[in-house]
């Protein structure tokens, strides 16, 4: 029955997520579905017992018998009240879960991927797929369990009674259900294309709200007010005259039923009245079967629109599984041992490298970050210094050559101990919304209060953090939208401080921040990064000054090394850089 409803695409689709759902909420949905049958059968025999009820009242006029059958009738409708609730209860207890299962899938295969996944994919579109997309899983399941027991079991129990009381009358009034068919299936095409429009104006109206609440400062400062206003309303009526379109082709399946039923019914009524008038046949039977065409008369419509409904809802369950399908690109190896205990140094083997294939960032690559000793990664914007951090973190792994922490491949071991050593402090600090002390706490989750104290003493945050509103119990807001860029940066330095790593990778943990600031922070972080391996970039070569070794970047090859004394006494790139940073040109000296 699938093949005539969906296309073969859909119907591959369709079964895979029922596979992957039905068994799991099978105790649910037994309940509901024998519910459903409960529904269908009392439906059927409402339309049965109307026969008796006029034969009772009009024929024979027996009181007796008319009560004993509307004790039957009050009986029949009490078990279809109960059976709706228990189908309504279960039905909802087995989506809500579908939709949580898929949400938490959905989120734990994007968490696996890597970070050029997430450049590529916009936010907008993971959130999208993340709520709509669950939510159309849901509402697939519930339509094919609905019309498939409910209405096609309803409808096969009235059609019953329609048949054994008037077979005549049911070939007569067979007609529509060809002709609703026909029609139908000619709104089924459009349906698919203007419901992917429909979605991809959705996700332009979140990523607009989400640019608009993140670069606020911008749109302010430039008066772009306008410019966002007109943009949301474009994308907000696009998504309304694509509803608009949905609504009509939805909605059209009804006209089409309701004529047809229409004209069947009047066509029955005037045939069967005949045959009571003049043919003496009794009431009771055209009662029965005008009742049983009535009651049919919803789950066939909704059965006919079926297919409309089913096709709009596949498309959020493909979209759903594009995700999920999409490969893993850097895996745990099954094997993988935990990082065995080291001093931390970290060596580059001959590594190349690129994000995309055939424009590599650097090749050959030999690097040594001696434990325990701070190196600094300097030079021209897409040397390849955020590259070298990228792949130490195994954010990606190299095309060719290894990276190694005390002589062991980062391949052969397990994120979570590679986590554990490594220490991150970034330029763009990320706060996440909660307290003070949750986000220094992240750090290293279940750490004292006393340890957590200690850590924002070292990065001198705990001064500031004792001003705030509730001290460490202050709400730092959407990314620490509350706190300034230098107290965000110290609670950074914090979470890291708590952390303990052997390793500490800063990048650019100093830029952007005012003279006071930054004094606070590079003390900071020179407490941080005593005895530890550290790997800093820096664009202000006043930061690095304390490094033991310095390694310029150029074209993805490292093409100096060395003290920054060594450097200096060198005719090379470091001294052309300090030179253009420190001192000053020919048109900034004033006589």
């Amino acid at each position: 029955m699938l093949q005539k409803i969906l296309s073969a695409a859909n119907e591959s689709l369709l079964k895979r997520l029922l596979a992957e759902n039905f068994r799991k909420q099978a105790p649910w949905y037994g309940i509901a579905i024998g519910s459903m049958i409960v529904v269908a059968l009392t439906t059927s025999l409402s339309a049965w017992m109307l026969r008796d009820v006029v034969n009772a009242t009009v024929v024979s006029k027996d009181l007796n018998k008319v009560l004993g059958v509307a004790m039957l009738v009050a009986l029949i409708f009490v078990a279809k009240g109960i059976a709706t609730y228990i189908q309504s209860v279960f039905l909802n207890r087995a989506g809500n879960n579908i939709i949580a299962l898929a949400q938490r899938r959905i989120f734990d295969h994007v968490l696996k991927q890597d970070v050029g996944f997430y450049s590529r994919m916009e936010s907008s579109d993971l959130v999208m797929r993340l709520t709509t997309n669950a939510q159309a899983a849901r509402s697939v399941i519930d339509l094919v369990v609905t019309s498939f027991v409910r209405d096609l079991f309803t409808l096969i129990g009235l059609l019953a009674v329609m048949v054994i009381q008037q077979p005549i009358l049911f070939l007569v009034s067979s007609v529509v259900g060809p002709a609703a068919l026909i029609g139908v299936r000619t709104l089924t095409r459009q349906v698919r294309r203007i419901m992917e429009q429909e979605l991809a104006s959705l996700g332009k109206i979140i990523e607009n709200v989400q640019e608009t609440a993140t670069g606020i400062r911008v749109v302010k400062a430039f008066g772009l007010e306008g410019y966002m206003s007109d943009r949301m309303r474009r994308h907000v009526s696009d998504v309304e005259h694509r509803s608009n379109q949905m609504a009509k082709l939805e909605a059209a399946s009804s006209p089409i039923m309701e004529t047809l039923s229409g004209l069947a019914i009047a066509g029955v009524i005037a045939l069967n009245g005949y045959w009571v008038v003049e043919g003496g046949q009794s009431p009771g039977e055209l009662m029965s079967f005008i009742a049983a065409l009535l009651l049919a008369y919803e789950p066939a419509k909704r059965l006919a629109r079926m297919r409309v409904s089913l096709e709009s809802g596949m498309l959020g369950v493909r979209m759903m599984y594009e995700l999920l399908d999409r490969p893993i690109n850097l895996q745990e190896k099954p094997d993988a041992i935990a990082l065995p205990a080291g001093k931390g140094e970290v060596r580059f083997n001959d590594v190349s490298f690129g994000y995309d294939e055939g424009h590599p960032v650097f090749e050959g690559l030999d690097l040594t970050f001696p434990a325990g000793k701070t190196t600094a990664l300097v030079g021209p914007s897409g040397g390849g210094k955020s590259s070298i951090i990228n792949l130490v973190m195994r954010l990606y792994d190299p095309t060719a050559g290894s990276v190694t922490i005390d002589g062991t491949d980062l391949r052969d071991i397990t994120f979570a101990s590679l986590r554990e050593r490594i220490a991150f402090v970034g330029q763009d600090t990320f706060l996440f919304h909660g307290t003070v002390r949750h986000n220094i706490e992240l750090g290293r989750q279940g750490a004292s209060e006393e340890e957590i104290i200690s850590a924002a003493m070292a990065a001198n945050a705990h001064d500031f953090i004792m001003k705030l509103p509730n001290g460490y119990d202050t709400d730092v807001g959407e990314n620490g939208g509350r706190l300034s860029g230098g107290q965000k940066q110290r609670l950074a330095i914090a979470r890291a401080m708590l952390r303990n790593a052997e390793i500490l990778i800063l990048d650019e943990a100093t830029s952007a921040l005012d003279s006071e600031s930054e004094a606070l922070i590079r003390d900071a972080l020179a407490r941080l990064a005593k005895d530890r391996t550290t790997i800093m970039i820096a664009h202000r070569l006043s930061s690095i000054t304390a490094a033991h070794n310095i390694v310029v970047m150029e074209g993805g090859k490292a093409v100096e090394q060395g003290s920054q004394n060594q450097l200096l006494g060198r005719d090379g790139a470091f001294r052309r850089l300090y030179e253009l940073q420190l001192l000053p040109s020919a048109a900034e000296v004033v006589d």
